[in-house]
């Protein structure tokens, strides 16, 4: 595998600013995930709302079984760029789109027994596995914009409005309640479903743990990911769902930035925004990693880093470095393939970064350019 050291020649040469994604890093990834699934019969695929460059779908077609969406437009790109099992789940459907995503999708999952009432037959009729998301209110996270278990939560179906009298028709239950969490917070959750739900999963035959692992970090337990996988099919005799998405594209991707100006009181501005090409800084919030940089203090100079929006609180972070920064110095941030392509916009009349495939011996090609008419098009 590269070193960081050889990666800085495709930094120097890409356009600013850019997301460049490897694909020796996503196939190592893939690789992990395609090993729980092969050691366990456990079915993973792709949560698209995380990552959805589908340059590299035919990659992962190879690895896992297909992908998930939350919407039309998610599943068309699964069917088209894809073609493997196709998966979705949305809180509330239209009637129109129901039709469509029943001619596409493998499996459907509804929100609420009412949304199954509407429109289970019409997906049933056109031949799509029919699920239901329950809450199995169990917080084990501290984000609670990112809590589907967080009180008056709308996601999922509490085991308080569960209707054992509407089961007829449905082949399983999902559940997703996780947010960048590992194996044991999966253990917590799936205690919570058994305890309540376990009663209805005897007689299903899947059951989705939805998305929120991180499978690919340092440090998982994946030997205790395999325990669960395996209880839940020798307890309930059903198939097993995983949806992760940062887990396929964790430290997979960069995006390349460049100095525009460096400030007297240490703010260095950059041709890159937090609110505009990277929201989670700011959602989440999010500090992501700088290539070569430190804490604040740790090196010789410390900068705050901002994208050159209107708006106040557009900052990155404060980092350190061993060099001072230079107008036309190159900035490389990490873990820049996850919610970042899926969620960047176009405030205050942004461009959105470039997007660049990066093949195993170095070579890159820009698979995306984004222009003027990108920005006009939306409005």
């Amino acid at each position: 595998m590269a070193t960081y050291a050889e990666w800085r020649a495709e930094w120097n040469a890409v356009p600013t600013p850019s997301y460049l994604v490897y694909e020796e890093l996503l196939e190592k990834n893939l690789k992990i995930l395609a090993e729980v699934a092969k050691d366990t019969g456990a079915k993973v695929l792709l949560a698209q709302k995380c990552f959805s460059m589908y340059h590299y779908y035919p990659l992962i077609g190879r690895y896992l079984a297909g992908t998930t969406a939350s919407g039309i437009y998610e599943a068309r790109l699964s069917q088209e760029e894809m073609g493997r099992e196709n998966h979705v789940f949305k809180p509330a459907y239209e009637e129109d789109e129901i039709k469509q995503l029943a001619s596409i999708c493998d499996h459907i999952v509804f929100n609420s027994f009412a949304q199954w009432a509407r429109f289970g037959a019409a997906a049933r009729a056109a031949g799509a596995s029919c699920g239901i998301r329950i809450n199995p209110e169990r917080s084990t996270q501290k984000h609670a914009i990112y809590d589907p278990c967080a009180p008056n939560s709308r996601l999922g179906v509490k085991i308080a409005d569960f209707r054992a009298d509407l089961l007829d028709g449905l082949d399983g239950l999902h559940f997703h309640t996780l947010c960048e969490q590992g194996a044991d917070a999966l253990a917590a959750t799936l205690e919570a479903v058994e305890a309540k739900f376990g009663t209805y999963l005897h007689g299903m035959k899947w059951l989705n743990f939805g998305g929120g692992h991180h499978i690919t970090r340092e440090g998982y337990d994946i030997p205790l990911l395999k325990r669960l996988i395996r209880h839940v099919q020798e307890t309930y005799n059903v198939a097993v769902y995983l949806e992760p998405g940062e887990a396929v594209a964790l430290n997979a991707g960069f995006l390349v930035a460049k100095v525009l100006d460096v400030q007297a009181d240490g703010n260095v501005i950059l041709n890159t925004s937090a609110a505009c090409h990277m929201p989670d800084v700011i959602e989440m919030p999010y500090r992501p990693p700088v290539i070569g940089a430190g804490e604040p203090g740790e090196k010789a100079h410390t900068y705050t880093l901002a994208g050159p929006t209107c708006l106040a609180g557009d900052t990155i972070g404060t980092y350190s470095f061993d060099a001072p920064l230079a107008v036309g110095d190159r900035v490389v941030f990490g873990d820049m393939a996850i919610y970042t392509m899926v969620k960047n916009n176009t405030f205050n009349g942004m461009p959105l970064p470039h997007i660049v495939a990066v093949a195993p011996n170095g070579t890159w090609e820009t698979v995306r350019t984004f222009g003027y008419d990108d920005f006009k098009m939306r409005l």
